[in-house]
């Protein structure tokens, strides 16, 4: 579903477990789909430019921002790496974080081989904690703000304000607390979900348009899935 279009940006709601870029596996990308829709469109020439300025995990679902131009994907990239893009999620969970709102702040190790994440808390005097067999220099500081919105008899659901960008960092951080988000299977939930995604939705984003400066904020309907319209959300 394209959520916002104009000459430099294109921003598509992606379904649980599609995959943003090609990988490994070979399979069909969703940058695939999107240039072919705009080389088509625009009855454009040879191959088409699209840029991405950053990941989405291919069992999240969510909004994806893609550039057009490359003026725009460089813009955007440092705006992304500098914090000033702002990006809320829903996550849905088998337990309640420490409080109804609040922020986690962990350094995270990336483990390539894994494909993983790990969070740690920071040190008693709020540094990097000494890991064995951790490098200080692979250890990212990693925050995020949550607020609890929902609740059932089995479930929460969360908002999280992503204040940094790492590898598979809200499903580690909530790992790290003892809280497994729905269908995570790497970071701990026991079963997965019928789609093979996890619950865990990029709802909203905030910026400014990278050629121009203008507002832009977009909202992400979460997938058609029973889970969801339980908690009223859509």
């Amino acid at each position: 579903m394209i959520l916002y279009e104009d000459n430099h940006l294109i921003l598509i709601n992606k379904l649980p477990g599609e995959i943003v870029q090609a990988d490994k596996t070979g399979d069909i990308t969703l940058a695939d789909d999107v240039k072919h829709y705009l080389k088509v469109r625009y009855n454009k020439p040879g191959n088409v430019f699209l840029g991405l300025p950053h990941r989405l995990d291919r069992p999240t679902s969510g909004i994806v921002v893609f550039a057009r131009t490359d003026k725009a994907l460089s813009r955007l990239s440092e705006m992304f790496r500098t914090g000033k893009i702002e990006k809320h999620y829903w996550a849905i969970t088998d337990k309640q974080l420490p409080s109804e709102s609040g922020e986690l702040c962990h350094y995270l190790y990336r483990d390539a081989q894994k494909n993983k994440s790990f969070a740690y808390s920071p040190s008693p005097d709020g540094g990097k904690p000494s890991i064995r067999g951790v490098r200080p220099d692979d250890l990212q500081l990693a925050r995020l703000q949550y607020r609890q919105i929902g609740q059932s008899e089995r479930y929460e659901l969360y908002d999280i304000n992503l204040l940094t960008g790492r590898h598979h960092q809200i499903r580690a951080q909530l790992a790290a607390c003892g809280v497994h988000i729905k269908g995570d299977l790497k970071y701990g939930f026991p079963r997965s979900n019928i789609d093979g995604g996890i619950c865990l939705h990029s709802h909203e984003i905030m910026f400014s348009h990278p050629v121009g400066g203008v507002p832009v904020h977009v909202i992400a309907p979460p997938p058609e899935d029973p889970i969801w319209s339980y908690f009223g959300i859509q």
